[in-house]
């Protein structure tokens, strides 16, 4: 005798025409009700393939989320338009856009354009184009920023650059009165 997955409940209690594959599996087909949404679920279709996406996608990039709960440690992250934390990440990455979520953290080296920071940074940070820091927001370590905005209650600690890409000391060293740490 074999015996059956308790994971899956028995099919005793379904008609045998739904277990046999009639050629109506529906034994509400009849009714008024169903019939009004069979016959609506196309147009419902059409029209949902016809309207645009609540969110499009910019330019169809590559997006890598880490959920809450999810650690990420040891990566070195490539090819990758948007890095959304919610968890925490340990990592070298390259990018496009980050945004590190109210609960998330990174912790390494990252080489971004824009940076949206609700969580906590910690390590190496160049931002070619605007970092943005929120009131939940905490950044600390080698920072490096095109453009800084910092929400009242934002947090920034550690050797801060301006110019993310060229090299800012050349220019404050011929200055006089300035000395270059």
């Amino acid at each position: 005798m074999a015996l059956q997955s308790p994971f899956f409940g028995k099919r005793d209690n379904e008609p045998s025409s739904l277990r046999h594959g009639s050629p109506n599996p529906n034994p509400y087909a009849n009714t008024p009700a169903a019939t009004n949404v069979s016959n609506s679920a196309p147009a419902a279709a059409a029209a949902a393939a016809s309207a645009p996406s609540a969110a499009p996608r910019e330019g169809g990039g590559s997006k890598l989320t880490v959920g809450p709960n999810i650690k990420l440690k040891g990566v070195e992250i490539t090819d990758c338009d948007t890095l959304v934390v919610e968890g925490l990440v340990e990592a070298t990455m390259d990018s496009r856009v980050m945004q590190i979520s109210e609960h998330g953290e990174f912790k390494g080296s990252a080489e971004i354009d824009i940076a949206e920071i609700h969580g906590a940074f910690d390590g190496n940070l160049t931002v070619r184009q605007k970092l943005v820091i929120y009131a939940t927001g905490k950044v600390t370590g080698k920072i490096r920023y095109g453009k800084l905005v910092i929400e009242e209650g934002g947090q920034l600690a550690g050797e801060i650059l301006f110019g993310a890409v060229g090299n800012s000391k050349p220019a404050l060293a011929g200055k006089p009165g300035l000395q270059v740490a």
